[in-house]
C-alpha cells in the first residue's frame, strides 16, 4: 500500500543533481484575425509574452515545484538570453541552486513558440541553438560541478535534449560516480547509441524511443515489455519507463513483470515538457525513497496535470495530492475549522461569490440515515454547508456520561468527508448561537423534532432575511436510542 500523503510530506527533506541543456523557452501569445498581404502566412496581434527556465532546466522548476531542492548543472552562452536564466535562477535560489557554466563560443539555447490562444495551436517555433558537444574545458567544469554536488544529493537525473551539454564523457562520468555513492541516475535520453547511458538506474524513452533503440517493435503490451527488457539488459539498468502518451506508463524492473498504468482522462492543452514533469517526479520520490512503481504512478499523475496547463509548466505538492488521493482523505484539512479567523476568510470569499450559506448543527456522534438526510437536505437548500459540531465536553455536558462515544476528531473527519458538507466547525458551547452569529447564514437547518420557535438562531437568521427549514426524522435512528440499544445487548 503506497502513503502518497507521508511520502509526499517527505519529498521536502530531498534533493536532487540535475545535469542536462538548459534552454530559454520563449511564448509569444496572440490571436489570429487575418491573413498577412505580403504572403499566405497568418497574422498573429501579439498580447503577450513569456520567458520560462526551459529544456533540462524545466525538470529542476519542477523538482522545486514538488516541494522537494534541486542543484542544476548546465551551460549558458555570454549573452543576453544567459543573464536572463541566471537572473531567473536566482529567483528560485531557496529551492534551486543553479550552478551554470558559461561557455563564450557557444549561444544559450533558445526557442521561441508562437501561439494563438483562443485555438490554443502553436503557429510557429523559432530556434536558436548550437547543436554540438561542448568543448573539454566546459566540459570538465561540468563533470566537476556534478560530482562535487553529488554527496548531497539523493537522485540524479540527466536530462538530454541532444544539444551537446550531456557529451559521452559527462554522462559516463557521472553515472560512475553516483553509482560509487549509491545514487539512483534517471536518464531522460536522446543519444541514437543508448550504449552511451551504460549503468544507469532508470531511463525513461517513450515509444517510439524504445523502438529504435532495440530495433524492436514495440506496440502491443507484449512487444513493449519485450523491448523494455532488451533495452534494460543492453544499458545494465534497474528499470525502464516507456511513456506512452495518452496511453499512461509501463514499468519494467528487471527480474519482474512489466506494469502498466493508464493516462488520467484529462483535457490535454500543451505537451511542452511532460517529459521533464515526468523524469522530476521520479528522480524527486526515489530521492525520498519510494520504490519505481510508487514513483512511477506518481509521475503518471504529475504529467496528467502539466499537460492541462499551457507553456512550460510545472505541477505543485498540492495538485499532485489532489490528483493522486482521493477527496474524502484531502477532505479534513480543507473541511475542518478550528480557528474561526480561517472561517471568517472561507465565508467572505463565498459571499463574495454570491452564494448562499447555510447551517445545520449536531454532536453527530454516530452518524446514521437521519443524519444522512438532514445534511442532504441542508445543502440541497444552499450552495455552501457549514456543520457546526459539538466539542467532547459540549457533548458530555448535553448528552451525560459515557457521551461522546467518538471523539471530535473523528466526528469531524467523518462529516468532512460528506460531500453534502463545505464546512465542519468546532464549538464548546451548549448551543450554536454565537457560532450562527459568525456565520449569518441565510439558510438554517434543523431536524422536525425541534419546533420553529424551539430553533437557536432562529431570529438572527430570520433578521437577516434568511429561512429557517425543519427536516422530517427517519424513524427509528437517532444516536441516543443506538447507543441505548447497544448497550443492552451488552449486558444481555
Amino acid at each position: 500500500m503506497f502513503d502518497f500523503a507521508k511520502r509526499l510530506i517527505g519529498l521536502e527533506k530531498t534533493r536532487v543533481l540535475c545535469v542536462g541543456d538548459l534552454m530559454l523557452d520563449a511564448f509569444v501569445y496572440g490571436e489570429v484575425e487575418r491573413i498577412s498581404p505580403e504572403a499566405p502566412a497568418p497574422v498573429l496581434a501579439v498580447k503577450r509574452e513569456e520567458l520560462v527556465i526551459g529544456g533540462a532546466g524545466n525538470v529542476a522548476r519542477n523538482v522545486a515545484g514538488l516541494g522537494a531542492q534541486c542543484i542544476f548543472v548546465g551551460v549558458i552562452g555570454d549573452d543576453a538570453e544567459g543573464r536572463t536564466l541566471t537572473e531567473a535562477f536566482a529567483q528560485q535560489a531557496d529551492l534551486i541552486e543553479a550552478r551554470l557554466v558559461a561557455d563564450r563560443k557557444r549561444p544559450t539555447t533558445r526557442k521561441m513558440r508562437f501561439v494563438s490562444e483562443h485555438h490554443a495551436t502553436h503557429l510557429l517555433r523559432a530556434d536558436w541553438e548550437l547543436v554540438q558537444p561542448i568543448t573539454a574545458a566546459v566540459e570538465a567544469d561540468v563533470i566537476d560541478d556534478a560530482i562535487t554536488a553529488l554527496p548531497q544529493v539523493g537522485a540524479v537525473v540527466l536530462s538530454d535534449y541532444s544539444k551537446g551539454v550531456l557529451s559521452p564523457a559527462v554522462v559516463g562520468a557521472v553515472i560512475e560516480a553516483a553509482c560509487k555513492l549509491g545514487k539512483p541516475v534517471i536518464v531522460d535520453p536522446k543519444y541514437g547509441d543508448y550504449g552511451v547511458y551504460k549503468g544507469t538506474t532508470l531511463i525513461t524513452p517513450n515509444r517510439k524511443e524504445l523502438s529504435h533503440a532495440t530495433r524492436m517493435p514495440a506496440e502491443s503490451e507484449a512487444e513493449l515489455g519485450q523491448a523494455a527488457a532488451a533495452l534494460a539488459e543492453m544499458v545494465q539498468c534497474e528499470a525502464v519507463l516507456v511513456t506512452l502518451s495518452e496511453h499512461g506508463m509501463m514499468l519494467a524492473e528487471r527480474g519482474k513483470g512489466p506494469v502498466q498504468v493508464p493516462a488520467y482522462s484529462v483535457k490535454v492543452l500543451d505537451v511542452s515538457g511532460a517529459g521533464d514533469t515526468v523524469v522530476a517526479a521520479m528522480a524527486a520520490f526515489l530521492a525520498a525513497g519510494a520504490g519505481y512503481e510508487e514513483a512511477m504512478r506518481a509521475a503518471n499523475a504529475a504529467a496528467s496535470v502539466v499537460v492541462g496547463k499551457r507553456g512550460t509548466a510545472t505541477v505543485s505538492a498540492e495538485e499532485l495530492r489532489a490528483r493522486i488521493l482521493p477527496e474524502s482523505s484531502l477532505a479534513p484539512e480543507q473541511k475542518i475549522i478550528l480557528d474561526w479567523s480561517t472561517l471568517d476568510q472561507r465565508l467572505d470569499a463565498w459571499r463574495m461569490e454570491g452564494l448562499r450559506i447555510g447551517f445545520t448543527n449536531g454532536c453527530f456522534d454516530l452518524l446514521h440515515p437521519g443524519h444522512i438526510k438532514l445534511l442532504a437536505e441542508a445543502r440541497a437548500a444552499s450552495d455552501r454547508l457549514v456543520v457546526g459540531l459539538n466539542s467532547n465536553a459540549s457533548v458530555a455536558r448535553l448528552k451525560g456520561d459515557g457521551r461522546p462515544v467518538q471523539s471530535e476528531t473523528a466526528r469531524a473527519e467523518v462529516l468532512a468527508a460528506l460531500a453534502a458538507v463545505d464546512l465542519v466547525v468546532l464549538f464548546g458551547e451548549d448551543t450554536p448561537l454565537e457560532l450562527i452569529r459568525r456565520v449569518r447564514p441565510k439558510v438554517l437547518v434543523k431536524g422536525a423534532d425541534y419546533a420553529l420557535d424551539q430553533v437557536v438562531g432562529r431570529e438572527l437568521v430570520e433578521a437577516e432575511g434568511g429561512e429557517v427549514i425543519l427536516v422530517d426524522l427517519v424513524p427509528g435512528q437517532s444516536t441516543s436510542e443506538i447507543v441505548g440499544r447497544s448497550r443492552a445487548k451488552e449486558k444481555v
